[in-house]
């Protein structure tokens, strides 16, 4: 079976790294090398929603698979240097600030795209991170293979973290946190989900004779 048909083989570990640390799809295809800590089991989100910085768990349940990508990583890096390749790209602003920052591993992707690509902003061929719309449609297509019927995208992933940890007595606080949410309403909305399809957090007696 080609490696098209299946989407758990190279897409399953970043929706596992979704769901585990209810990361935003723009943040998860962003995570540098950097940005994982194997020993203290974090992961952290630069320059997220509002320009801030913040930091989620990264599950214990995956730290030797995200160790075995981080090698994986390596590995291009390490052929694109051999290659003359220009290292990796940051915003003009890092860029300027850590000069020598993109030639250094600890500043790759976590999930580096498998072909090379011009960088329209200066003109030179680099690997970029993995795209989006290419890890959705393979979300789409984990979700036809394990026949979910209903509308699968990579937000829902995150919806799930927020929900499970909820329902699981997780403070909503913490949960704003965790998410980077700015303001606790929006957190709130999850109170509904968790709830059921009524939001009143009780079970109507009729289904509990009819159960």
């Amino acid at each position: 079976m080609e490696e098209a048909e299946k989407p758990e083989a190279r897409y399953g570990l970043a929706a596992k790294i979704q769901y585990g640390a209810g990361l935003r799809l723009s943040e998860l295809i962003r995570l540098r090398i950097k940005d994982i800590d194997l020993e203290r089991g974090t992961v952290t989100v630069r320059q997220g929603k509002g320009g801030k910085d913040r930091m989620s768990v990264l599950p214990r349940s995956i730290v030797g698979l995200v160790a075995e990508q981080i090698e994986y990583a390596r590995n291009l890096w390490e052929m694109d240097g051999r290659n003359g390749q220009q290292g990796v790209y940051l915003p003009g602003a890092l860029a300027r600030k850590y000069r020598r920052a993109a030639e250094s591993f600890e500043w790759f992707w976590l999930f580096p795209a498998k072909q090379l690509s011009v960088n329209h902003e200066i003109g030179v061929m680099r690997r970029h991170h993995l795209h989006d719309k290419v890890y959705n449609e393979a979300i789409k297509r984990g979700a036809k293979a394990a026949e979910i019927e209903k509308q699968a995208t990579s937000h829902a992933l995150r919806h799930s973290f927020a929900t499970h940890l909820l329902e699981s007595g997780t403070d909503l606080r913490r949960i704003q946190d965790l998410l980077g949410h700015e303001d606790i309403t929006t957190t709130e909305i999850y109170l509904h989900v968790s709830m059921g399809a009524h939001g009143m957090g009780v079970e109507s007696p009729l289904d509990a004779l009819c159960g």
